[in-house]
Order: C-alpha cells, then structure tokens, then sequence
C-alpha cells in the first residue's frame, strides 16, 4: 500500500477510529482524510455521496457505527438497527459506485448466535438465533458483512469485513448511561475509591465470560487488513482469551485501588453466557494482539484521569 494513497476513515473521531489514524500516522500514512458528524452526516445517503465525489478516496474504513451497552441496545432497538444500517449502507454502496477498490468494514462479535459453540468461529455466522438484547446492532453489522461479501463475489473487489472482540481504551465512552461494561467499570470504581471507597454496585451475576482487546491491538489488525489482500471475506480479531465479569471487575479493582466490596445485582441481566473468538484465521496470515489485560486497563485508566472532567456530569 502506497503510503500517499487516500484513505478515509469514517468515524475517525471515535475511540476505534481515532487509534486507526494515529496508527497510519505512526507508519507513514500521509493521506488520511476524515469528516466530523456535524460536517457530514453518514446517516444522509446524498452527503456520503456528495463526500465520495470531492475527496475521492481510494480506501475506506468503515469505523462509524452507534454503539451502546445492554440498556442502550435495549431502550432504542430501531434507532440501533436503523443507523447503524444507514450508515454501512451508503458508505459500501457509494465505495462500489466509486470504484473505491478496497473496504475494511468494521463488525462486533455480537453476530454471532447467543449459544453458539465456544470460541465462535466464522463459520458460524448465521446457524442459529441471536442474543436478544443486542439483536438489533447484531442484524445491522450482519448485513454490513454480506453487502462486503456480495460485492467481493459479484464484483471480485478486496472488501473484507473484521470482527472485533469486545473493545477497549483511550477515547472510551465513560457516560453509563451508554457506556460498555469495562469503562462502566472503570468510571464506577473510581469514583467509589474517591467517595471513601463505596460499595461497587455492578449488573449481573458476574459468571459471564468477556474477551477484551485493546483498541490499539484493534487498528494494529486493520493495518494488517490494509496492508496485505486477506484471502477470505470475514475474520474474528480478539486474543482469544476470556475471563469472567467478576474476575474483569477485580482487575479493574485492582488497578484502580479501590478498597471498597462489590455488590452484584442478579436481577439485572447477564447478556450471552460467554462470547470468545477463535482468532486462529488471523493468526494464521500473522497477525496477533500485543497488549494483555492488565496493561490495557492500566493505560485507559490513566487516559481517564487525565480527561476526568468531561465526566462529571453523571453520578453514581
């Protein structure tokens, strides 16, 4: 991959799309170009087009998505399935009529079946039902990965779509109204440490098994995707390791300092009863994460402290 080529990363001020282009500016990448959501509205299928016809871009990342936890997957269900539809559609529809010769769309490991064999393998897309409670993302990013594969088929273009693991990192979402589970985490043990180490009330039963990457490792892989023509359509990136929620929340614990006890608050609920990625596909062509848990907690923490005050407004 020429280093000057025109590479658009859409959603590129998210906390995914930002550790992509810090990463192409690392190697040498001249030629990113990006749009904020008040300036283009990816949801506006004539400004993506209008977007596609000034900047021609030769590559596009498809990092823009709406994302949530449970309650946010569960409170807005069209908005999840709708958007997110919106988005990917005219982003993979527009790259096709502009003859943009290669695509990386972006997924979640959450389309996968809920009861799906461990760890899930690509294979399994499609053989059984999905989790509830984030069924309507799931059926979003499904479509993002078969509209890249028809057109991989009809049209024999590199458009490769990966799936990460549950990710992680600066430039995470700390608001818990909205947030993942593991900056919920992080926000809500902190700011118990800071109020004489208060009970940590936490949803769940704690018996879930997670797999977390850190984001960094995440742009590390569509590098990867960038920089070699992949030979398959869809591929799982994750490091294919998992640990319980309970055992996540007493790293973060660890990590943070809090001194305080856990509540878990069983009525809530837990989602999938595990969610690991076999990532052996990846590994295989040489890619494969670098950052393990505790490192990664330990480097969104500090990157939380320091940005501490964009979060203020919500308590505990």
């Amino acid at each position: 991959m020429d280093k000057a080529t025109k590479i658009y990363i859409a959603g590129h001020k998210g906390m995914v799309g930002s550790a992509i282009w810090r990463t192409l500016s690392t190697k040498g990448y001249t030629n990113l170009i990006g749009a904020s959501s008040a300036t283009l509205n990816l949801k506006n299928q004539q400004a993506v087009k209008d977007f596609f016809a000034a900047e021609k871009p030769k590559v596009v990342i498809d990092a823009a998505a709406k994302v949530g936890g449970i309650l946010a997957n569960n409170d807005f269900p069209y908005q999840f399935l709708m958007e997110n539809m919106q988005i990917q559609n005219n982003l993979i529809d527009t790259a096709l009529q502009t003859d943009v010769e290669k695509f990386i769309f972006l997924g979640s490991s959450c389309i996968y079946p809920k009861l799906a064999p461990q760890p899930l393998k690509e294979e399994y897309l499609l053989t059984d039902s999905l989790e509830p409670t984030n069924e309507w993302y799931a059926i979003a990013k499904i479509t993002g990965v078969k509209a890249c594969q028809a057109i991989r088929k009809q049209f024999d273009k590199d458009y490769v779509s990966l799936m990460p693991t549950n990710l992680y990192g600066t430039h995470d979402n700390f608001d818990l109204n909205s947030s993942h589970v593991l900056p919920a985490m992080i926000r809500k043990f902190h700011e118990a440490k800071s109020n004489n180490n208060a009970t940590v009330k936490l949803w769940g039963s704690g018996t879930p098994r997670r797999e977390f990457l850190f984001v960094d490792d995440m742009a590390a892989a569509v590098v990867f995707a960038l920089e070699n023509k992949l030979p398959d359509y869809l591929y799982n990136v994750g490091t294919g390791v998992d640990l319980t929620i309970k055992e996540l929340a007493e790293n973060i614990q660890k990590v943070i300092g809090h001194q305080g006890a856990i509540e878990w608050d069983s009525s809530k609920p837990d989602g999938t009863p595990r969610k690991l990625m076999n990532v052996a596909k990846m590994h295989q062509l040489g890619w494969k994460h670098k950052v393990d848990l505790i490192e990664g907690i330990t480097k969104t923490y500090n990157w939380f402290l320091e940005n501490e005050g964009n979060y203020k407004e919500v308590k505990m």
